[in-house]
């Protein structure tokens, strides 16, 4: 079975990324940011987050903000955008982040930066969601740094531009932000601002797995599958491949399929391949149906229902990643 490269940005499921800190200090900030002791987080946003935030009813929460904590406001808004309650709706989300954010708070100035983008709860104006980064990034906050790499690399309000793209990219990762590792280590892996270079790839792409990043765990797994920038290691893919797939990742459950379905890196297991295959094409990735289709064919029906249903239980970690995209 051939073994198809899915690398890079395709597992991203959101063109940008809100801010998911729990607890974030932006540089600047001073007094717009409240004490470790008065921060709670909402219990959806902190099991989303897997954050250590102490937790509050809901009704606390929207005391605090109504009080003007920008910490709660901001948790307002991300409880608002997941539509956790009937009470809660994208335009709430606008209104609680812009009050954070006229107020300086970073990691607001990014979410509402990217309801702007994506159009939710207002109409898409990327001259404003930049202007939103661009203000976060001076007080040089590493999701907004991300973002805008995010902007300039997608061409959205701005012209496409991947050196001014990777300029940002860089910076976020300088700065810790998992996901501009990854999008550093795509362009080495690519050759989009200079010649390919795996190695660098590999030792990027090795810094956002390390911080748990799926995408990143990903594409390190494919380098060791090819031995490219590092040595090839069907068990160390394996391992990667597995991490990112446990998290959601669809390319990831793909290509653990492959792996198992050819005994590469773990013991042939044609029907461990299948529930894998099948949890990425009910998540919507259909880059799996051949291989999904050929391991049909060697499975019985009994067979191909235990897999199904082991897929189905896959879907809340699917539903818990994509919660955890929209953050603190």
């Amino acid at each position: 079975m051939k073994m198809h490269r899915f690398v890079g940005r395709t597992g991203r499921n959101i063109l940008m990324m809100l801010s998911l800190l729990s607890g974030a200090v932006a540089a600047g900030q001073g007094t717009a940011q409240t004490s470790a002791e008065e921060q709670c987080s909402l219990a959806v946003v902190s099991r989303a987050a897997g954050s250590h935030q102490k937790v509050c009813d809901s009704d606390v929460v929207q005391q605090m903000a109504r009080r003007g904590q920008v910490f709660a406001q901001n948790q307002m808004g991300i409880a608002s955008v997941l539509a956790i309650g009937p009470d809660y709706n994208p335009r709430q989300a606008v209104a609680w982040f812009q009050k954070a954010a006229e107020r300086g708070y970073a990691p607001a100035q990014v979410n509402l930066a990217v309801m702007y983008v994506n159009g939710w709860g207002l109409p898409t104006n990327y001259g404003a969601a930049q202007h939103w980064l661009r203000v976060a990034a001076e007080q040089h906050f590493a999701r907004a740094y991300y973002n805008l790499g995010i902007l300039y690399f997608e061409g959205k309000g701005v012209r496409q531009d991947n050196k001014e793209a990777f300029r940002w990219f860089q910076l976020g990762a300088d700065a810790g932000d998992r996901g501009a590792q990854t999008d550093v280590g795509y362009f080495f892996d690519q050759g989009l601002v200079g010649p390919r270079d795996p190695a660098k790839a590999a030792e990027w792409y090795r810094k956002a797995a390390e911080a748990g990043d799926p995408l990143g765990e990903n594409n390190l797994a494919d380098l060791y599958l090819r031995g490219e920038g590092v040595p090839q290691d069907d068990k160390a893919a394996f391992s990667w491949f597995h991490r990112a797939a446990q998290q959601g990742e669809t390319g990831a459950r793909i290509k653990l399929g492959m792996m198992y379905a050819t005994g590469r890196g773990a013991a042939k297991d044609p029907e461990t391949a299948y529930s894998w295959v099948n949890a990425a094409t009910i998540a919507g990735d259909p880059r799996g149906k051949e291989l999904q289709h050929a391991l049909e064919k060697v499975l019985t029906p009994e067979q191909v229902a235990s897999a199904r249903e082991r897929a189905r239980q896959l879907l809340p970690v699917e539903q818990e990643i994509t919660a955890s995209n929209f953050a603190q």
